[in-house]
């Protein structure tokens, strides 16, 4: 992807940002996006080899990145990750948890290894970034003045969805423990943002196995225009770029065309 920013547009520069499910979709186009804006970012996910791709492209265009082979479910990898952050790019000031899974189906079907692989990935998996990152952001915060949690939950989060109850409810989780972290970490000037897209065209869509939900999808992808991953990445560098005194502690963007 070539961004639209240039290195000179340096709005983020010296600033240090680590995307998890950095792989692809959103939290690749994430960090091209805020390396383009000058912040060293540190890409975080299970695909070694798709990292490395990532990081080739940053450097080529100028920025600076880091490759972290880790799965948010390893509390131990991400801590380690966390280390290895510090020593090599230095302290983060900004955390986009964006790892995550999508499996619909409906209860009924008690398909319990994906409700488990859903908790584990899309709760579990941030949380174990929140304790690896968080003692990041509010030392940067005390150095620099401001630091960013950025937790990418769902419309989901706020609608109902038939067959996508499990999914539906972990993203319902993330948003409201954004709000709380938001009351923790304010006053030390960590902000903290909740993203809650609509449909965007990612990879989360071919994992869905449901036939039902595949319709579904295949539906709304003929009646629509869905939502690009550079949309949410534009998104979290207009966050980023902000004001210190300023939060927008929830975020909604959808696709112009999908009412709900």
């Amino acid at each position: 992807m070539k961004d639209e920013d240039t290195m000179s547009n340096a709005t983020l520069s010296g600033r240090v940002a680590v995307i998890t499910g950095a792989s692809s979709g959103i939290g690749e186009a994430t960090a091209e996006h805020l390396a383009a804006l000058g912040a060293k970012v540190a890409v975080l996910a299970r695909r070694a080899d798709r990292l490395n791709d990532l990081v080739a492209r940053i450097e080529k265009n100028g920025g600076t990145a880091l490759a972290l082979a880790a799965d948010v479910t390893d509390a131990a990898a991400l801590r380690a990750a966390a280390d290895r952050v510090r020593s090599e790019l230095g302290v983060a000031d900004l955390l986009l948890n964006n790892a995550g899974v999508m499996l619909p189906a409906p209860i009924e079907e008690l398909a319990t290894d994906q409700w488990q692989r859903q908790i584990d990935l899309n709760v579990t998996g941030v949380m174990n970034a929140i304790a690896a990152f968080v003692p990041h952001l509010v030392e940067a915060a005390a150095e620099r003045g401001v630091a960013d949690l950025v937790n990418v939950s769902s419309i989901a989060a706020q609608n109902i969805f038939p067959a996508f109850a499990v999914y539906s409810g972990t993203k319902a989780y993330v948003t409201h423990l954004s709000r709380h972290l938001r009351a923790e970490l304010g006053g030390k000037n960590v902000r903290v943002s909740a993203i809650e897209p609509g449909i965007v065209g990612t990879e989360l869509q071919e994992h869905v196995t449901d036939p039902g939900a595949q319709e579904w999808l295949a539906g709304a992808r003929q009646s629509m225009e869905w939502l690009t991953p550079q949309d949410v990445a534009q998104t979290v560098g207009f966050l980023a770029a902000l004001p210190p005194r300023a939060n927008l502690q929830q975020v909604t963007i959808m696709p112009t065309g999908q009412a709900a």
